[in-house]
């Protein structure tokens, strides 16, 4: 008799997950084909939601092949639309004209919650507005403008060290590691005011952080289009057991930061220019709100908005010089004649010609870098919840509780947007008598992800 109990326990146990994935697959069924008949003026449906599980490892062409054929479109679940637009006037709506309706929603900050917390990517309301003021206060600060800049300009000639020595000794690199680890050396020490180092790779408690932060990041993603994650978090399985183990490998390291640098500040005097000694000031005032917790979920924030964005966009960059060698002699020319190099300088010395004043003769090199975020932004999809009904301005109603992605990536690739030659690396398209000029923010929308 206990063997058969035991029997039909564990076939109940996995049995579970099973029933689940058949329900929410003939729940998903039903509401597909009602929305299909739909007739209350509703963006087109180009799918279920599922579609984009099979096409995730080619997942932004994708949604750029389904833009093509509807500027704006929807995607079904079980318990909601999640609609996308790469339609600018759409999205100067969203992120301007009715900003107050379109906030991260329950949806979103569930899946990212775990990892970021409290932090500007994930909460609404006076928190995000919160964050924001005191972001913008102290990024505009000079002694922190100032600070960064030494430091970015540092670590770029360690990075610039290592691929001239690879480069001599016709050695492979993997450049994108080297770039990420380059930028969170960087970020960290602007953040933190921690000398990390993970260029060297000789510090092991730092090295286990980074690769927890990385793998959190994809898995958190991954939720996304991951049905069961919720099963598989409340059952400790599989990814979302790893990511529960990366989270006390984050919060231990960020923790004990955070320890040491309050310590650092009590017995040190002077400028504060990292920016999380700022925000233990900042903490000093409102002890209750800026508790520890919230201290480390606002630098987890502000880490991934400057490492890997950072990181991925130059990686992409030196991939399209590397692929137009026109455009990579002009570069190189114009860096030569903005900083006056005539003979052969140190990274060391050469570094240091690169102030504010030699950058902003650097136009082509701008319009280079912008071209590189039009066809291949930080951020490809951006993703908001509608907490009431709305009507769009291309006339598509919103229900409360749909989800509102305007894309980046397919955005950079309409020829309605750019023109003909839209999938073309040609940095020219932002120059006006070779002078670098900026389009319209909402369809070259690079620098609002994540701020808005």
């Amino acid at each position: 008799m206990g063997s058969i109990i035991t029997r039909s326990y564990i076939l109940a146990l996995f049995g579970l997950p099973v029933y689940v994935l058949v329900g929410i697959t003939v729940s998903s069924l039903v509401t597909y084909i009602r929305e299909l008949i739909s007739d209350e003026h509703r963006p087109p449906v180009a799918g279920p939601m599922i579609n984009q599980l099979i096409h995730f490892s080619k997942l932004f062409d994708y949604q750029t092949t389904l833009a093509r054929k509807y500027s704006t479109y929807r995607l079904i679940t079980p318990s909601h639309s999640e609609v996308y637009t790469a339609d600018p006037v759409n999205v100067e709506y969203i992120l301007k004209t009715n900003f107050s309706n379109y906030g991260k929603g329950e949806y979103n900050q569930g899946i990212m919650k775990d990892l970021f917390g409290d932090g500007i990517f994930v909460v609404d309301g006076d928190k995000w507005r919160d964050q924001r003021k005191l972001a913008s206060y102290e990024f505009s600060a000079k002694v922190l403008r100032d600070f960064s800049s030494a430091v970015f300009r540092s670590n770029a000639a360690k990075l610039a060290l290592k691929v001239y020595a690879a480069a001599l000794a016709n050695r492979e690199m993997d450049l994108q590691d080297l770039l990420m680890k380059s930028t969170m050396d960087s970020i960290f020490k602007v953040g933190f005011g921690v000398d990390l180092d993970t260029l060297s790779g000789s510090d092991e408690f730092s090295n286990q952080f980074i690769k927890a932060f990385d793998d959190s990041n994809v898995i958190v993603y991954s939720r996304y289009v991951d049905v069961l994650w919720r099963i598989k978090r409340f059952l400790n399985i599989g990814l979302e057991r790893t990511l529960k183990n990366n989270i006390k490998i984050i919060d231990n390291f960020v923790y004990e930061l955070i320890h040491r640098k309050r310590e650092q500040m009590k017995n040190e005097k002077g400028a504060r220019e990292d920016i999380l000694s700022r925000f233990l000031v900042e903490s000093e005032k409102d002890s209750e709100k800026m508790t520890d917790q919230y201290l480390r979920d606002i630098t987890l924030s502000f880490i991934i908005a400057g490492k890997d964005t950072s990181a991925n966009t130059l990686t992409w960059f030196i991939y399209m010089l590397c692929k137009n060698p026109l455009v990579q002699e002009k570069v190189a020319l114009e860096v030569t004649l903005a900083t006056e190099l005539k003979d052969f300088l140190s990274i060391d010395k050469f570094a240091l010609r690169l102030t504010d004043v030699t950058l902003e003769r650097m136009q082509y090199l701008h319009a280079a870098l912008t071209e590189t975020l039009r066809l291949y932004p930080a951020v490809p999809l951006d993703g908001k919840n509608s907490d009431e009904d709305d009507v769009l301005p291309d006339g598509y109603k919103i229900k409360k509780g749909d989800g509102m992605n305007y894309m980046p990536y397919a955005m950079g690739r309409m020829t309605n947007i750019w023109g003909e030659d839209a999938g073309e690396f040609r940095p020219e398209r932002w120059l006006e008598n070779g002078v670098f000029r900026a389009g319209s923010p909402y369809k070259f929308t690079a620098f609002q992800v994540g701020i808005s």
